[in-house]
């Protein structure tokens, strides 16, 4: 059963964290990266994995060490979704827009713990008001996954950032900021000097990685999913920025001019990519970048208009044809979910992981969430809020993150759909949050 934040919950957190030892016996190891997995046991110290042995491990005998009992259950690192919207996945639109912020931020935090107990224990976030939510969780006050925070999206004047009504006028015109920018949802910024301030201003404020929205979208409602957005020469200024700073630009786009103009710019990351050409793909591959895409529904909200509802299946049905390039062409794929402004789909995160499965082998597809995505992590450098052990691997010396499983998901990637029955154990950072195996 999850716990509940309350006294109690706060007391069993640090018994937990004060047992600085804990061994997990008799699993079945699945360490994120190879096919073959092997029985034993594992040794967790403080935050990370000290050892790991098919052989029994010995333990002092002072009873400081916690020991678990893992039953032959399957073993693997704990999940990460490069694609996520950690606190307007919290509210709808409407609620983001003209509600309490205090309100959406508690949602966020709930939805945050929510978060962690599906199995991620590390996240992506591109796009929002996410840097008090990350302090709070690396401070222990509320659980939630590890995060990498892009904060606000930096859009121009019209792209799929700009939240403002039809009839406000932006900055440069004798407008004022929107509620959008001043909760740090979103940074307008057009031109090659106002993108240079917003995305050292983004940085000074802790990102890991820069967001740019670099072509139209599904849920703004005044930039055509067809369109691209800002010229090369203001991408090219939030790159040179972010390489300042050790990090790189990762850009919101679909469409094959998009895409194009972004890599001249010298951008490493393109977020979605599901109306891409072949020979776009193929140039993906020639030159390292990376996808990060979601096997999105085809439905669109309950909000959506008419025609955004047919731009997200014409997204939807698009990402058949880009995955396959991809394998062909040898992109780096980084997989995710994008939910947001929508909280009752949240709680089926998991289901896009199956989803992945029309494409690729249960292990491809574990590996992708674990490992895979681990790497695009590590992108970000100097920046990254987490270098100290290694991440999306079970191995000696990586960060405790990992998920005890009821069953084999490399022969049935279905079991993780049901997570709150088969995720028997939840760890993160050394600290167990869930243990039905007792």
């Amino acid at each position: 059963m999850k716990k509940i934040l309350t006294a109690a919950w706060l007391l069993t957190v640090i018994s937990i964290s004060a047992q600085n030892t804990i061994l997990i016996n008799n699993v079945v190891i699945f360490n994120g990266k190879d096919e073959k997995t092997i029985t034993g046991n594992v040794l967790i110290v403080n935050n990370t994995i000290s050892k790991i042995s098919t052989l029994p491990i010995a333990t002092n005998k002072s009873g400081d060490t916690k020991i678990i009992d893992g039953k032959g259950k399957f073993l693997m690192p704990g999940l990460i979704d490069a694609h996520m919207h950690m606190i307007l996945a919290g509210s709808t639109l409407s609620q983001m827009q003209n509600g309490e912020v205090g309100a959406a931020f508690i949602r966020a935090g709930k939805e945050a713990e929510n978060t962690l107990y599906r199995g991620y224990t590390s996240v992506r976030d591109m796009g929002g008001p996410i840097f008090g939510m990350k302090q709070t969780i690396d401070a222990g006050v509320i659980p939630g996954p590890r995060i990498w925070p892009c904060g606000p999206m930096i859009s121009q004047t019209a792209g799929h950032g700009d939240f403002r009504g039809i009839n406000q006028r932006p900055i440069s015109l004798g407008g004022s900021l929107d509620h959008s920018e001043n909760i740090d949802a979103a940074l307008i910024a057009d031109g090659k000097d106002a993108v240079l301030v917003a995305v050292r201003e983004t940085l000074k404020r802790g990102a890991s990685q820069i967001k740019l929205c670099a072509g139209g979208g599904i849920s703004s409602s005044f930039d055509p999913l067809d369109v691209s957005q800002y010229t090369e020469e203001e991408i090219h200024a939030a790159v040179e920025a972010a390489a300042d700073w050790g990090t790189y630009v990762t850009v919101h786009a679909f469409t094959p001019r998009a895409v194009n103009k972004a890599i001249a710019a010298g951008v490493q990351c393109i977020e979605h990519g599901q109306l891409l050409d072949e020979a776009t793909v193929k140039l993906m591959g020639e030159k390292g970048i990376w996808l990060s895409i979601q096997a999105l529904d085809s439905e669109g909200r309950a909000d959506f208009s008419a025609d955004q509802k047919q731009q997200k299946a014409e997204v939807a049905n698009g990402a058949d044809a880009v995955i396959k390039w991809a394998k062909k062409y040898k992109v780096k794929i980084a997989w995710g979910t994008d939910v947001f402004f929508n909280p009752p789909v949240n709680k089926k995160q998991n289901t896009y992981i199956s989803k992945m499965g029309i494409w690729y082998t249960p292990f491809e597809v574990l590996k992708l969430i674990t490992y895979d995505n681990a790497q695009l992590l590590a992108l970000s450098g100097k920046r990254n809020p987490y270098k100290d052990a290694k991440l999306g691997i079970i191995e000696e010396g990586a960060y405790a993150d990992m998920i005890l499983i009821d069953g084999n998901p490399l022969k049935n990637l279905n079991l993780m759909e049901d997570y709150e029955k088969n995720f028997l154990l939840i760890m993160k950072d050394g600290i167990v949050y869930k243990n039905t195996i007792k």
